[in-house]
């Protein structure tokens, strides 16, 4: 049997809770927590450890980098969060110098392994990764907008009265405020979304399409406005990448992919559905859209080059 050494570089809410479902779901031989702050990650560790009477075997430990070594999977959600009043440049602009420390040495120490980047702004720091680590960009893959695509089918699921898993809907682009719906692309039971409101006598006029997309956009920032932080959902979207990648499952993920003109778009990390399987990304996939979507899908790579543009990459 294959074993998977997966390494985890930061241990706050979102590593953390990564690290307790990959050890649920039964992904990894080897865990390695790696954080700045050292006691942090060996507590963290201590306290998976003591769950071992209730999962597949697992050794979890908190190390440093040299400890990643031979890795097949690096999941990176380490980062400098935002302060009040700072822009996303900003917190690039901090988290920039990190990566370029860290990045090159986890490469180095584990040449065949996939990047996984989660920390936010995920597309461009899933650039910024591809760019210090030299690995090929099928190897770089960014969470992208993973989770986006899940609230949307949650949100859609409440409002249609339907199991989630049977909604067939993407979210493309930026994962941030630029990110797309891809309406023209959702599928119920083989039905278009306009196709099956028709069957239920249900409003999916064009403001009500604009009030689920809002709410899908700007769901993490009620969630961080009541408890700080986001942290079970994105970890559930962390371990399913994780699934596609070590089980070679050539699964259809929503995750940030270098783009080489695809769309017309060139040398830009951003989400599209793609082919996921143990190389990384097989193939982004050319869905059907809208003229509107394609042109929000162009507005949104402008966006995260501008960013790149105007950050201090190099």
């Amino acid at each position: 049997m294959k074993t998977n050494k997966i390494s985890i570089i930061g241990s706050g809410f979102v590593g953390s809770t990564s690290a307790f479902a990959i050890m649920d779901a039964g992904l990894a031989s080897d865990i390695v927590l790696v954080d700045i702050n050292r006691e942090k990650a060996e507590a963290e560790a201590m306290d998976l450890t003591h769950g071992a009477a209730f999962v597949k075997t697992v050794n979890i430990t908190a190390g440093l980098i040299d400890d990643t070594v031979n890795s097949d999977l690096i999941i990176i959600t380490a980062g400098i969060g935002p302060k009040p009043g700072e822009s996303r440049l900003d917190i690039l602009n901090k988290n920039i110098p990190i990566f370029k420390e860290s990045v090159p040495r986890l490469a180095q120490l584990s040449p065949n392994a996939i990047f996984l980047v989660v920390s936010n702004p995920v597309d461009v720091l899933t650039y910024i990764t591809y760019k210090f680590s030299g690995f090929p960009s099928h190897r770089v893959v960014g969470s992208g907008t993973v989770l986006d695509t899940s609230r949307f089918k949650s949100i859609l699921s409440k409002q249609f009265g339907i199991d989630a898993r049977n909604i067939h809907a993407y979210i493309i682009g930026e994962h941030g405020d630029s990110e797309i719906a891809t309406w023209s692309s959702t599928k119920i039971a083989g039905m278009s979304i306009d196709e099956y409101c028709k069957t239920d006598n249900l409003d999916c006029s064009d403001e009500f399409k604009t009030v689920i997309h809002d709410e899908v956009k700007h769901a993490a920032y009620e969630i961080i406005n009541r408890k700080g932080y986001t942290n079970y959902a994105v970890a559930l979207a962390v371990r399913r990448i994780s699934e596609a990648i070590l089980g070679d499952e050539q699964s259809i993920l929503t995750v940030s992919g270098l783009l080489s003109g695809e769309r017309g778009i060139k040398d830009v990390y951003m989400a599209m559905p793609c082919i996921v399987g143990r190389g990384g990304i097989r193939k982004i996939l050319p869905i059907p859209l809208s003229d509107k979507e394609t042109e929000a899908l162009h507005y949104s790579a402008d966006v995260l080059k501008d960013i790149i543009k105007q950050s201090n990459l190099e």
